[in-house]
């Protein structure tokens, strides 16, 4: 007879047929060669203009134009750490050094570990490095706050967003301690090209701004980085269901119910990179990411065939979900499941999560 694991396991595996008989995991290099030249490119105008309009406050408007392009050289670091751009990993890798670690100072090499225990573990308690931060994502951990962090906990739906203003500086200072401390592949390459991306940009703003210009466009240009990138985040999986670390939810199911989609056409797919289909990246990691909205119907009827919430809303309705959800864990006694509410807004079908399971992942989602 037929075990529930098995059953699970077999469940994840028709999906996967499916996607793969329709194409959508083949490589999409063309898509990505252009994408690159574009992002490139922009980024080249934008210090050119930096260059031209010299120490001006004009220099404002070049912050925020490169405020706007640095999350999308993340973008494309986050598809080269998942393999979707080439079919080798040291081809991945030196593209997510060049994009990540020079043009922007990330380390694709910290960022890849990083997100990979996200994505084995999404939103789980003690296992998900994403919701171990600064913020509660449960009512257990709001009550276990103490002092600034219990202050910041009790507020944190009023801080969420003015404290994404300090997230490029932060993914700053965890690439340089990872480039320092941990044992990443190619330690001495990330820490050398990320020392120069910090001499070249100080440079540059420091040489052709005066101090007080300079220091004002460091914080419009970082600032609306960071918030660009958290605000691309925010809605993929805040106020989705939190999972403990014994969780045993199978694979497809601790993926989809931990994530939500974010509706809307290619300004959107452009905009979030291609991230709002988080349902479809988490369960196909290397997927490319032009893909992913031919993926989506695919996997939303899936679900429905499994009476499996699949949960899809606005980027404003996303926000106010998570906002919510932020707000309630620090008021409520219990652990709050808006993932609940969250689903059945966009879908009206069962919430099931109590099956025991192993973990079919594929490689690519580790």
């Amino acid at each position: 007879m037929e075990s529930a694991a098995s059953r699970r396991g077999s469940e994840y595996a028709v999906l996967l047929r499916r996607v793969r008989s329709a194409g959508l995991l083949n490589r999409r290099l063309r898509y990505y060669l252009w994408r690159s030249a574009l992002t490139a490119a922009a980024w080249v105008i934008g210090w050119i203009a930096f260059v031209v309009v010299g120490d001006s406050w004009w220099q404002l408007a070049v912050a925020v134009f490169l405020g706007v392009v640095f999350p999308q050289f993340a973008f494309l670091g986050h598809d080269a750490g998942h393999r979707q751009i080439f079919g080798t990993r040291q081809a991945n890798y030196l593209y997510g050094a060049i994009f990540g670690n020079l043009a922007i100072g990330v380390s694709i090499g910290w960022w890849t570990s990083n997100h990979n225990r996200h994505h084995a573990h999404p939103n789980t308690e003690g296992e998900d490095p994403d919701i171990e931060g600064v913020l509660a994502h449960s009512s257990e951990r709001a009550r276990a706050g103490r002092g600034i962090r219990g202050l910041i906990f009790r507020y944190q739906a009023w801080l969420f967003f003015p404290m994404l203003l300090l997230e490029a500086g932060s993914l700053h200072i965890q690439s340089a301690k990872a480039a320092i401390r941990w044992p990443i592949p190619n330690r001495a390459l990330e820490a050398t090209l990320l020392a120069a991306h910090a001499v070249g940009y100080l440079c540059a703003v420091f040489l052709i701004l005066s101090p007080a210009k300079a220091i004002v466009f460091i914080a419009v240009q970082q600032g609306l980085f960071g918030l660009y990138m958290g605000s691309t985040f925010a809605p993929n999986h805040k106020g989705m269901a939190v999972l403990s670390a014994d969780d045993a939810t199978d694979f497809l199911r601790r993926q989809v119910l931990t994530s939500r989609n974010v509706r809307g056409g290619p300004f959107i797919d452009t905009a979030m990179g291609g991230l709002n289909y988080q349902i479809e990246h988490h369960l196909f990691p290397s997927m490319p990411r032009p893909n992913l909205r031919q993926a989506q119907p695919l996997v939303e009827q899936f679900c429905a065939e499994l009476d499996l919430p699949y949960c899809e809303t606005t980027l404003l309705g996303s926000y106010s979900q998570a906002l919510r959800h932020l707000h309630s864990v620090t008021r409520t006694p219990e652990p709050v499941e808006i993932a609940t509410e969250a689903a059945s807004a966009s879908a009206p079908i069962g919430f099931a999560t109590s099956a025991t399971s192993h973990d079919p992942r594929p490689e690519s989602a580790n």
